[in-house]
């Protein structure tokens, strides 16, 4: 999975800031490889629902995961402005469909508080806490627990 790093004693931390219908969420912009259009994605055979199945990143395969399914927040809804995020999993591509991505915004690590009760209840396996920005209260995604198969057991990319 991705891994804890020299990056987490850093004060500050570039987060990609996206929606999934109107809840707000955040991603560190380290583990994020490039952001791209939705493409066509050929699905996979018995793959858990979450899973949409796989495209084809110029020449590299990427399999792509609903955001939204995975987070337990119903079916991301694909819009002309739905982006999928790349990030490298142990040597593989995986994609997190979103529904779209705001800004990317420098934070202060001091200022991510614990997730508030009614979250840690339903997606708080997936977030690492929450910060607030002028407009909204954004919930920080734990990475390796957003690509954690769903038993717990960590997917075999």
């Amino acid at each position: 999975m991705i891994e804890n790093d020299s990056r987490d004693n850093e004060q500050q931390m570039l987060v990609s800031t996206f929606f999934l219908g109107e809840a707000a969420f955040g991603l560190d912009t380290a583990y994020i490889q490039e952001v791209v259009r939705v493409a066509d994605i050929t699905p996979v055979h018995r793959a858990p629902s979450y899973l949409l199945g796989v495209m084809n990143l110029r020449g590299r395969i990427a399999t792509v995961i609903d955001l939204g399914l995975k987070l337990e927040l119903g079916r991301t809804e694909i819009r002309e402005n739905s982006r999928i995020l790349i990030l490298e999993c142990e040597g593989e591509q995986i994609g997190l469909m979103v529904e779209y991505v705001a800004d990317a915004i420098s934070i202060d690590r001091a200022d991510i508080k614990p997730s508030p009760e009614n979250v840690r209840r339903v997606q708080g396996r997936y977030v690492k806490g929450v910060f607030e920005t002028e407009e909204r209260l954004i919930a920080l995604l734990d990475t390796s627990a957003v690509l954690a198969m769903e038993d717990g057991q960590e997917a075999t990319w």
